[in-house]
């Protein structure tokens, strides 16, 4: 199963309004206003997620193996607040939460009865793609950024990670991340496309408990 904290994000195209009847004969077409540069994008994206104090989110999570043409679709809910607050829900193809609080994670499997619980984890176990998310990360420090097809974000790390080759972010017009391509040293793909958003919610801390039932397996660290 891949790990569900390797990216973070949301995908969707930016629409521009068409026009109204036309150009009249003769008239020369207005010229596109250009378009930002990578790193004005990556300002923007950067600001706006500086401002972003909770998030919640539907996801579908396509994960795709390097070499072996095997691809695993996974469905569920996420969420996040600032700061260092996160939780996966994962409804198919099995249940699955996996949630951070702080310095604990928790993975717990209803269907095994069993829950992975770490009092000491680290953070910086997180890809920075995720930590901005939380606050604790800076884009432009972090990644090269350049410029993909359409409004896409590609950053590459500056610092050698096994975990992230490159990631590939559609951006909204507000700079908001609406999807993501993770791709790693190893040739997998982590795809994540997001729906039913919501921003700034006031999402409070018991939204990112995990209660185990009685009679749950307890393993970890």
């Amino acid at each position: 199963m891949p790990n569900s904290l390797i990216a973070v994000a949301l995908l969707a195209a930016l629409v521009l309004p068409g026009s109204e009847g036309g150009n009249a004969p003769g008239a020369v077409p207005a010229a596109a206003a250009p378009g930002p540069s990578a790193v004005e994008l990556t300002r923007k994206v950067q600001a706006f997620y500086e401002k972003t104090r909770d998030l919640e989110a539907a996801f579908t999570q396509t994960y795709v193996y390097g070499g072996l043409g095997r691809k695993l679709t996974s469905t569920g809910t996420l969420k996040i607040k600032k700061p260092g607050l996160m939780r996966w829900d994962y409804q198919s193809p099995s249940p699955k939460v996996v949630a951070v609080t702080g310095k604990r994670l928790v993975q717990y499997e209803p269907e095994e009865q069993q829950a992975w619980i770490d009092e000491q984890f680290d953070a910086t176990a997180l890809t920075a793609a995720v930590a901005f998310l939380l606050g604790k990360g800076d884009l432009a420090r972090d990644f090269t950024p350049s410029l993909g097809d359409g409004v896409a974000l590609v950053l590459r790390p500056k610092q050698a990670d096994p975990r992230v080759a490159r990631i590939t972010f559609t951006v909204g017009p507000d700079g908001e991340v609406l999807g993501t391509s993770v791709l790693d040293g190893a040739g997998n793909e982590n795809r994540l496309t997001f729906s039913a958003i919501k921003r700034n919610g006031g999402l409070p801390d018991a939204a990112f408990e995990v209660k185990l039932p009685s009679g749950t397996r307890r393993v970890g660290k």
